[in-house]
């Protein structure tokens, strides 16, 4: 296997983009990442797209022709990745692979999702179908009380509070104000949250993740070619997959995601590392809880300490470990089939040292995590500048 590196990477402005279209967000990115990555389209030999519910929302299936098509790159095999939320992360890892095998040595890879031109209860029904559409969504189900059964169980075996998960939002807008491409570029205080009125109990409104139009892109290219086109290339140094049961009832444990766990010690195997060499993390943070939950599953905290960490500020940019620094999915805005790749872009601008006013002081190793559904799948990639 090659190793692989990151040589450009590009985002459109995350948001209600009413003025742009599915495919304009998927131009907008695109072009972007070319740009930055000094490359030619003609250099590109395949593509592979995180794309979750363009079907359901904007009627538009077969998305990874589209990309070929409107990015100019016809006649390059394009192909769509669908993992749920994680859509964006498996896409990584599936350009991630094909470079390692010597199958390609520069690929493009990137994430889309529109949303906000829908019913709010449409949309809540097409992300429904990202966890057990049988058992779940249709018995009510939402992610929101998903995430809400996890977080009430957190609070019972460790002592977690409303105000532990609150600080880990208020965090995330800090950051993002800094962030040009963020939804949101306002700080709010755990008061806000607090008053922001229940979604599902013990998770409000500024708990949660906003529904969000946006895409993203990278180009990925064999890392022994990869100076060729840039002088700062950020190499994958590691790429795991994990999977777990789609119905949050048939899980072993309601305080984890398994599948994060796994994915991580195969991640830290295969870089040869531990969770303290991270400097730099985007984790999965569709909820508040799920940051607490990832954090602890990454192994940067004890089980049950995530909560008291993020209170006490240990997650903050510059502090024990510097987590959602672009203002994660709370804060940035989350297109489903986008984060994954934004998660990557966001830690190549960290150890490339362009992060402007969130950037981590000397950052060298980088941590994306992204969850598809509940849990049921996790994708987690480690990064070092080359």
């Amino acid at each position: 296997m090659r190793s692989v590196s990151i040589i450009g990477g590009g985002l459109s402005k995350f948001g209600e983009r009413w003025d742009k279209s599915f495919r304009d967000l998927v131009v907008e990115a695109g072009t972007a990442a070319v740009i930055d990555a000094g490359i030619e389209g003609r250099e590109i030999q395949a593509i592979y797209g995180g794309c979750m519910s363009s079907g359901r929302l904007v009627g538009q299936e077969h998305v990874g022709a589209l990309f070929a098509d409107f990015l100019g790159l016809n006649p390059i095999p394009a192909t769509r990745c669908e993992a749920a939320c994680a859509s964006g992360g498996v896409a990584l890892r599936a350009g991630y692979l094909a470079v390692a095998s010597g199958m390609y040595d520069v690929v493009a890879v990137g994430g889309v999702e529109k949303m906000t031109d829908f019913d709010s209860a449409d949309v809540a029904i097409a992300l429904g179908g990202a966890g057990d559409m049988e058992h779940e969504l249709f018995f009510g189900a939402t992610f929101p009380a998903l995430y809400a059964l996890m977080a009430r169980r957190h609070m019972l075996e460790y002592g977690t509070t409303e105000e532990m998960m609150a600080s880990c939002s208020v965090k995330n807008h800090k950051n993002a104000v800094h962030n040009p491409y963020a939804q949101y570029h306002n700080e709010i205080t755990i008061e806000d949250v607090m008053n922001s009125g229940y979604i599902a109990s013990p998770l409000k409104l500024l708990d949660c993740s906003p529904i969000t139009d946006g895409a993203a892109a990278v180009i990925l290219c064999a890392s022994e070619k990869a100076k060729k086109f840039r002088k700062d290339p950020v190499e994958i140094i590691a790429s795991s997959q994990a999977s777990d049961t789609i119905s949050l009832s048939n899980r072993h444990c309601m305080t984890e995601l398994h599948a994060t766990k796994v994915a991580a010690a195969d991640a830290y195997r295969r870089a040869n590392l531990k969770p303290s060499d991270i400097d730099v993390a985007e984790v999965h943070d569709c909820f508040s809880i799920a940051e607490i939950m990832a954090i602890e599953d990454l192994g940067f905290f004890d089980k049950g300490k995530g909560g008291p960490a993020s209170l006490e500020g240990l997650t903050a940019l510059n502090s024990e470990i510097s987590i959602n620094t672009s203002g994660g999915l709370k804060a940035t805005g989350h297109p489903v089939g986008a984060t994954g790749i934004k998660q990557a872009v966001e830690i190549m601008w960290q150890l490339q040292g362009k992060a402007d006013k969130r950037q981590v002081k000397d950052a060298e190793i980088g941590m994306t995590h992204n969850v598809g559904g509940s849990g049921a799948t996790a994708v987690v990639n480690i990064y070092k500048r080359l």
